[in-house]
């Protein structure tokens, strides 16, 4: 006869109920482990990292690659530009049980023309990166991608509202996928950090929540169907029955009845040739080729965590961070109101008008939007009054602003295998790069309950 302890039955229990459960994730443009580290908080058992790729070519040293290597040494760091890690890596990961794909990738243009040979070709810089995605995707065919922007992305290009976004919803229905998107402001759902950012959720349509949307939504409406129809069919998806509708309740009714259903061009090119809808909301889903978005407000139930939680003890803030003087003063009139007389390039003389912000942060108030430009002198740049000392925030609380554990970001892991300190200034710009940690575990929280 064979005795278990209960700690050992336990775990057995634990592992059974984990089995087929487990998530396989491929981290792209992976900066410090946002998403990681929020699908951790979520489960370290169900979400598990197995690749990552944070590499940047125009930086002599890999800073945020290196601080990946220190944090997560049991993954596979790939130490090459995304656009050179071969279709034969994506294959591996494949066979390896990949299914999640997470990134944060950069917004730039994302545009699309036709080459001589009839086939895609991809204008802008930084904005080929989103195809990077779309390549992997290909490859691996993953059940799932958790993806983040900034939310602007919604509107642009300005000469062609909402032809950015378009095309990658076209370029995720060719592949067989679905998308829901919703932009989440942090602090409406109890985070410290007035940050708005668009999340995706990008499912294929053979899965059981592809199917189940399928079943309850588009297997009801009949053939040759109107767009009013099948957009007050999929109305209660958005609001109630969604992903992010589920981790983050909004109110019943659209803001200003801003509501809108249409559907993509089948050829990516023409949607980005001639897409002219321009009311992409806040919130939506797209499936099938249609696409149906609402502006809608978060329920407002949820309070945020203020500064005053978040900063450090006055030992533990180093002289440095204190300012006064001129540099103070430097601080008082890039937050205050000014119109400034300019002269364009053409010749064209033009005001320049700025309102004022208040003179510092308060601190019974969650974070503004951090940015890369965190610590200089700089009108978007935190400033703190305490005990009547003026002063920058911390990296610690920097940290604690996108939800990372403090320090997150003090060490790295050199060429040379070397632990090695971070600067503070690079620690900043990890930050204004990253993402709330706490709104990604909520998504975990959710995508756990998906295929049961």
């Amino acid at each position: 006869m064979i005795f278990f302890s209960i700690s050992a039955i336990i775990r057995i229990y634990e592992v059974d109920k984990l089995r087929g459960k487990v998530m396989k994730i491929f981290s792209m443009f992976d900066g410090v482990g946002g998403f990681i580290v929020g699908l951790e908080n979520s489960s370290n058992e169900v979400f598990q990292t197995l690749y990552s790729n944070q590499y940047e070519p125009s930086r002599k040293t890999q800073d945020a690659y290196e601080v990946g290597l220190y944090r997560f040494p049991d993954m596979e760091h790939i130490p090459i530009d995304v656009a050179l890690i071969p279709n034969e890596k994506f294959g591996e990961m494949k066979s390896n049980g990949v299914d999640m794909i997470v990134g944060g990738f950069p917004c730039q243009d994302y545009s699309v023309a036709r080459s001589k040979k009839n086939e895609l070709g991809i204008e802008g810089k930084k904005g080929v990166l989103f195809w990077e995605i779309i390549r992997a995707t290909e490859v691996i065919r993953p059940k799932y991608l958790v993806l983040e922007n900034v939310d602007r992305l919604l509107k642009a290009p300005s000469n062609q509202r909402g032809r950015d976004f378009a095309i990658m919803l076209a370029a995720f229905n060719q592949l067989g996928y679905a998308v829901e998107w919703r932009v989440i402001n942090a602090a409406d759902y109890g985070r410290a950090q007035r940050r708005r950012r668009v999340f995706f959720f990008v499912f294929r349509n053979d899965t059981k929540w592809g199917k189940r949307l399928h079943t309850k939504y588009e297997a009801t409406l009949p053939t040759d169907v109107d767009l009013d129809t099948r957009l007050a069919c999929y109305t209660p998806y958005i609001f109630q029955d969604g992903l992010f509708a589920r981790q983050f309740p909004v109110k019943g009714e659209a803001v200003k009845k801003r509501i809108n259903a249409n559907k993509l061009d089948d050829d990516i090119a023409e949607v980005s040739a001639n897409f002219s809808d321009g009311k992409m909301w806040n919130s939506g889903l797209m499936t099938n080729g249609y696409y149906y978005t609402i502006e809608t407000e978060p329920k407002g139930d949820e309070e945020p965590i203020p500064m005053k939680e978040i900063v450090v003890s006055p030992d533990q803030v180093p002289e440095e961070y204190y300012i006064d003087g001129e540099k103070l003063e430097k601080f008082k009139y890039l937050r205050g109101p000014k119109k400034i007389t300019r002269t364009a390039a053409n010749g064209h003389t033009y005001t320049f008008s700025e309102g004022g912000m208040s003179e510092y942060d308060s601190l019974d108030l969650p974070g503004r939007t951090m940015l890369t430009s965190e610590g200089s002198v700089n009108r978007s740049t935190h400033l703190l009054k305490i005990n009547g000392k003026y002063r920058l925030i911390t990296p610690i609380e920097a940290e604690r602003l996108q939800d990372f554990p403090d320090d997150w970001t003090r060490y790295k892991r050199n060429a040379k295998g070397e632990v090695v300190e971070v600067s503070d200034r690079m620690r900043m710009f990890f930050m204004g790069n990253a993402l709330v940690t706490g709104i990604v575990k909520r998504i975990g929280d959710e995508l756990q309950k998906i295929d049961k």
